[in-house]
């Protein structure tokens, strides 16, 4: 009895060894449960939980989930084992999104392997930003290996040479460190979550050396370019090789030697350029089944005639292999199924074309570059056994497209990029044996046929930016194998489907516009409804209850309004939900514990109410959660049951409120946090966060929180490796986090707006070094930086913003390639190095404003080709104006405000100018105004206010169409203000103009009507929120400076007031202290969008235009000083918005109007009018004349008073005084541009 339990537990157990051994390349997580002990290894198991640990996982098909502690790891999936030792001989990872910063070493712990495959993924997760990996593989080690024969490391970010371990894998037969792969024949959707790698070998011969076992070669994309002898080391290390693959590897070489033929049966040498001579020799090609040359300098010599390609099934060539004698020398090729033919410049397409019908086994086609004009249709007619033809950049002439319509066994049609004419043509309803159509980007018109209903067994339909129109034909409706249907790109109208019509994946991303057809949600079989990036709007329906395979539902960035319908909550197999970037709004509703399947919910950027329904917490498979930029409120409750799946949560840019609940500090699998821009409150230890090991992305900003840090690093896990990416702006910071100091792999980190003091540690900077990209720490009370030269050791730098803080001596810069912004502003920085223009020799943004710099800049910073932005204005600079600077036109803003630069402004400028901003104010620059000037089409503020500019009017910059603001104040211009009707012969002028200070210059004469009536940008009423004006600087890290915005100062509703973003909103004309005379035009009164006029101290008579008061969104007022006469218009009652009105020291005359606004101002409004009577001029009531006794109490009262209250102020408060005396006669506005990067819009000074 004992012997037949034996036996059973025996036969049990060798069950389990057949099963193990056969799951390295699925989820053994479906093998059946057998209680016997474990066949494993325990330190192989540790190695492989080991090698886990580090990785992250970027979608939810595989997780790994079986690799457990305490369980048998020879049924883990990927896992194999050998059946007598239970050592791990398999390990096949291939494409199982994985990713971590290093190949971890425990791997050369499992010694006895055989097969390993970690293909596809990523092994180079250092940072924010994507970079290219360098000398991250292994260089020892490899020789561990000594029973693999099979080893796959292809697209997982490796960098730098191969291993000379490998070397010495003598046991080899396949190896691939290939960064290469074709998609172009992949059927369906795929995964691709590999990162390159970027390898390279310089002796190539000793790497093969000792590999005369191997079968396979694949290094596609390994450099090879230092090795000539490639092609003799392989035919003396390698006899037996069958697959070759060295794509695109710089291969340098002339004829290839014969030998290599022997035994292949694949040969891929496409991309290498640099190849020459005859086509390799192929004395026996017997066994050859793959050719692949295209890419190539290879001749088109005929091939020996004892060459013999009968089992060859794939051929790629192009260029000048393209003819019929080399196709020729190829023999009956028999066995062909694939041709590609690259065509360039081939003209004997004919004879090509009827050399390819002769190939009755040919069934896939692909022509690159063809022009079919140079031949006959009937030529296209002759592929009768084709079942896929792809075309790429092709010429395709309308007969050409109709004689397609012949080959009936056509299966899958391709043509991308291609010429084409008219529209489709109704014959394409011939071709009954479609499945598959994917015509992108191709030049077709006019509407879909109806005869493309007869195509009744397709699945997939792509015709995405086909200039298609019209409406969708019923005859779709037939398609009822359809799987994914893309029509993006046309102008197709709405297909609206019955539930009996539609097909079981619907996929629609066009120009849609109208409401969701209600039809769309009565479908039975739908799995994927895909209408995002249209024009939809209207209530999303509610979802019928039929639709119970729904799996997918995307109606991202359209406009539907209403609540989400809570009927979508209900769908049991429902796996993505996303409808961002739309205008819903109200509660988002609990979600039903149906949704088992639920993995991705993505509500962002609408404009949701409410509080965060506690119920999403509870979502088994939950990974991604995105309620981002909403209006949800309330505190985010406590949750019992913690998610244990739960990756990614953005809460950001909401109005939560309370404190963090403390469910958040065990979401154990979470990888990116976001909590920033709400109202949240409390104390918060990050060692809370660092015990969550997965967290990279960490996100708390602007909130109300006091964030800490325990110190003490026994609290920080031992294998901590810290975030990649810290933002804590606006957290209550009063020093550095302790773990930055070990966080070697950040490369994101803002401190900005807190309270640090102080010095940067000397040790961040050691330990930042290599990977930080993105540096904030504006707005802090730093004083130092505890560095050890003035070049920042931070490699990879890319942003840099150190402005606000009390920075001292002379401004670092860093050593990085790569930084491109660098802001330095609002320090007190006295110096810059002498060399600090060889720094910017790849910088694009560049800002040390507000500091006290006493220097000259130097000619240098011309050679700087990539700088684009330069802010140096409130210094101390001095010395001559760099030409450069403006002449090279490569600048897209230039701020020297308020500096001593001297000389004479630039006048060579180049047609190529890109400046957006030249503020030049408050120097000493002289001569006239270039008129080159007009070559600068981008520019949109010039500011050469306050220097030594002697000229008039610069009406020849009337064309410029983005030129929003002129300021040449304070100068020594004259003459008249340009008569823009007799300058020009444009339509418009100053097409974009809102803003215009010409005041405290020389001009005089009149002002012509016609001139307001070009002003078109101020006679549109704007809307109350407006646009900034603003440059775009591309290329920057996400969360660094968006632009630069530029801004004004200007006398404004009684105070002086920084505008610190020009909104569009903001328009004003200020011509105030020349000697312009004449009435004021009544076409003044057109500009509605005016908010800010300023015509005092001049000499204009006449009465004030009556039109004025049609300005309704006018807010200040000045005519003062001026000689204008008759009574004050009644209709300027109706400037309802006017904060500020001076009309005084005129002759006008009458009752001051005491109706709506005028009622609230004072009798400063309207002093020095003689003519004047009535509230609030008390000296002289209405209908009194000036000469009577009372009248003469009146004044004789009045000047008592103006004594005392001059006395009052004259004897005890003299700063008052000159205050007084100040706003009397210092009521000019200045005006000027200004860097201001700070958010709020209005600040009172």
């Amino acid at each position: 009895m004992a012997s037949t339990i034996s036996a059973l537990l025996l036969f049990l157990a060798r069950l389990q060894i057949l099963f193990s051994t056969s799951s390295a390349h699925g989820d053994a997580g479906n093998l059946p449960s057998v209680s016997v002990p474990f066949l494993c290894n325990p330190d192989q198991a540790n190695a492989l939980l080991q090698l886990k640990k580090p990785f992250f996982f970027d979608r939810s098909t595989t997780r790994l989930q079986s690799w457990r502690d305490g369980t048998d790891c020879c049924v883990w999936e990927g896992v194999g084992c050998d059946a007598s030792s239970g050592n791990v001989t398999v390990l096949d990872l291939n494409n199982r999104g994985l990713s971590s910063h290093r190949l971890h070493p425990a791997i050369f712990n499992l010694t006895s392997l055989r097969q390993l495959d970690l293909s596809m993924n990523d092994f180079n997760r250092n940072g924010y930003y994507i970079s290219y990996p360098q000398d991250n593989i292994p260089a020892t080690r490899f020789e561990t290996f000594t029973m693999l024969t099979h080893l796959n490391m292809s697209n997982i970010g490796l960098g730098g040479k191969i291993p000379f371990g490998i070397s010495k894998l003598v046991n080899l037969l396949s190896l691939d460190l290939s960064n290469y792969f074709d998609f172009s024949d992949s059927d369906g959707p795929y995964y691709s979550f590999g990162y390159g790698n970027y390898l390279y070998e310089s002796s190539f011969a000793t790497l093969v050396a000792n590999l005369s076992n191997l079968r396979e070669l694949r290094l596609d994309e390994v450099d090879l370019s230092g090795n000539e002898d490639w092609c003799t080391s392989l035919a003396a290390s390698v006899p037996n090789l069958e697959v070759l693959s060295l794509a695109f590897c710089g291969l340098l070489s002339g004829p290839i030697n014969k030998s290599l033929s022997k035994n292949l049966r694949i040969l891929d040498l496409s991309g290498n350029q640099n190849l020459w001579g005859h086509v390799p020799i192929f004395s026996d090609a017997s066994s050859l089944e793959t050719l692949i040359l295209d890419g190539t300098n290879f001749s088109s010599a005929k091939l020996a005639s004892s060459s013999n390609f009968k089992l060859l099934k794939e051929l790629r060539i192009d260029g000048n292999l393209v003819s019929v004698d080399f196709l020729s020398s190829l023999g009956r090729l028999g066995s062909l199924g694939q041709l590609y033919l690259g065509f360039g410049s081939v003209n004997e397409l004919g004879s090509i074309f009827t050399w390819i019908g002769d190939r009755n086994n040919l069934t896939t086609l692909k022509l690159g570059g063809c022009n079919f004009s140079m031949t006959t249709p009937s030529s296209v007619s002759s592929f009768k056994n084709l079942r896929r033809l792809a075309m790429y950049d092709c010429n395709l002439p309308g007969p050409v497209i109709s004689a397609i319509s012949d080959l009936m066994h056509l299966q899958t049609l391709e043509m991308d990029s291609c010429i084409t004419y008219g529209s489709i043509p109704s014959s394409f309803g011939n071709l009954k044996s479609l499945i598959n159509i994917y015509v992108t980007d191709s030049g077709f018109s006019g509407p879909l046929p109806a005869a493309i209903g007869n195509l009744t067994k397709l699945r997939r339909l792509s015709l995405a930016a086909c200039n298609l129109s019209g409406t969708i034909p019923s005859s779709i409706a037939n398609f009822t194998r359809l799987t994914s249907l893309d029509l993006s790109y046309n102008s197709l109208q709405v297909l609206t489907l019955t539930k009996e019509e539609a097909p079981s994946n619907f996929t629609v991303s066009t120009v849609l516009a109208g409401e969701v057809p209600s039809s769309i949600f009565t479908i039975p079989v739908l799995r994927l409804l895909d209408l995002s990036s249209n024009k939809l709007s209207g209530p999303i329906r509610e979802f019928n209850q039929a639709l119970s395979k729904l799996e997918s539902v995307y109606l991202r960035n359209n406009t539907l309004s209403g609540e989400v319908p809570s009927s979508i909550f209900t769908i049991p197999v429902l796996r993505f939900l996303d409808l961002s970037s739309n205008k819903l709004s109200g509660p988002i509703r609990e979600f039903n514990q149906v949704l088992s399947k639920l993995e991705f919910v993505s509500l962002r950027n609408n404009t949701l109410s409410g509080e965060v329904p506690s119920s999403i917490f509870s979502l088994p498979v939950l990974r991604n959660l995105d309620l981002s930029c909403n209006n949800l409120s309330g505190p985010i409750r406590e949750f019992d049951k913690v998610p244990s799946q739960l990756e990614f949560v953005d809460f950001s840019e909401n109005e939560l409120s309370g404190p963090i609940p403390k469910a958040f500090f065990q979401l154990t699998s979470v990888i990116s946090l976001d909590l920033s821009s709400n109202n949240l409150i409390g104390l918060v230890d990050l060692v809370w966060f660092w015990r969550l090991r997965k967290i990279k992305y960490l996100y708390l900003s602007n909130n109300k929180l006091s964030v800490i840090e325990t110190e003490g690093n026994s609290l920080l896990p031992s294998d901590w490796s810290g975030p990649e990416v810290l933002q804590l702006a606006s957290c209550n910071i009063t020093q550095f986090p302790r773990s930055l100091m070990h966080n070697k792999y950040i490369s994101y980190l803002d401190l900005s707006c807190n309270k640090i003091s102080g010095d940067i540690p000397k040790q961040l900077w050691e330990t930042w070094s290599s990977h930080l990209s993105y540096l904030n720490l504006s707005h802090n009370m730093l004083t130092g930086m505890q560095l050890t030269s003035n070049v920042l050791p931070l490699t990879s730098l890319e942003s840099l913003d150190l402005s606000f803080n009390g920075f001292q001596g002379t401004i670092p810069m860093p050593n990085s390639s790569f930084a491109y912004l660098m802001d330095y502003s609002n320090n007190n920085f006295s110096s810059v190095l002498p060399n600090f223009t060889f720094y910017l020799r790849d910088r694009g943004y560049l800002s040390m404003s507000n500091n006290t710099i006493n220097e000259h800049i130097p000619y240098s910073i011309c050679n700087s080709s990539t700088l684009y932005f330069l802010d140096l204005s409130y210094n101390n600079f001095n010395g001559p104006l760099p030409s450069c600077l403006i002449e090279n036109g490569r600048l897209g803003v230039l701020n020297l405000r308020e500096n001593h630069f001297q000389g004479m402004l630039p006048s060579n400028i180049t047609t190529r100018c890109l400046l957006q901003t030249i503020d030049l104010h408050g120097n000493k620059v002289y001569g006239r105004l270039p008129r080159m000037l007009s070559n600068c089409l981008q520019l949109e503020v010039l500011d050469l206010g306050s220097n030594l500019v002697v000229d008039t009017f610069p009406s020849w910059l009337r064309g410029l169409p983005k030129l929003s603001v002129i300021v040449l104040r304070s100068n020594q211009l004259h003459g008249s203000i340009g008569d823009i009707v007799r300058d020009t012969k444009s339509k418009e002028s100053f097409p974009s103009l809102q803003i215009i200070d010409l005041s405290s210059n020389n001009f005089s004469g009149n002002l012509r009507p016609q001139w307001f009536e070009q002003l078109k940008s101020m006679m549109t009423n704007f809307n109350s929120g407006g646009q900034i004006i603003a440059v775009n600087i591309s290329a920057m890290p996400p969360s660094s400076a968006s632009g630069y915005r530029d801004s004004t100062e200007i006398m404004y509703k009684g105070s002086d007031m920084i505008f610190e973003r020009i909104s569009t909103t903001l328009t004003a004309i200020d011509f105030s202290n020349n000697r312009l005379e004449g009435t004021i035009p009544e076409s003044i009164g057109r500009l509605v969008a005016l908010r800010v006029l300023n015509l005092s101290h001049n000499a204009f008579t006449g009465e004030i235009p009556t039109e004025l008061g049609s300005m309704t969104n006018l807010e200040s007022l000045d005519l003062s000083c001026n000689q204008l006469s008759g009574e004050i218009p009644q209709d300027l009652t109706n400037l309802t918005f006017l904060d500020v009105l001076n009309l005084s020291n005129n002759h006008l005359v009458g009752k001051v109007p005491q109706s709506r606004q005028l009622s609230t101002f004072g009798s400063s409004s309207f002093e020095g009018n003689s003519g004047l009577c009535g509230p609030p001029l008390y000296e002289l009531p209405c209908g009194v004349l000036p000469n009577s006794p009372n009248v003469t109490n009146v004044h004789k009262y009045s000047h008592r008073v103006d004594v005392v209250l001059f006395l009052f102020v004259g004897l005890g408060f003299g700063v008052g005084f000159a205050a007084a005396i100040l706003a009397k006669w210092g009521r000019v506005g200045r005006w000027f541009v200004a860097t201001a990067r700070a958010w709020p819009s209005v600040t009172t000074r």
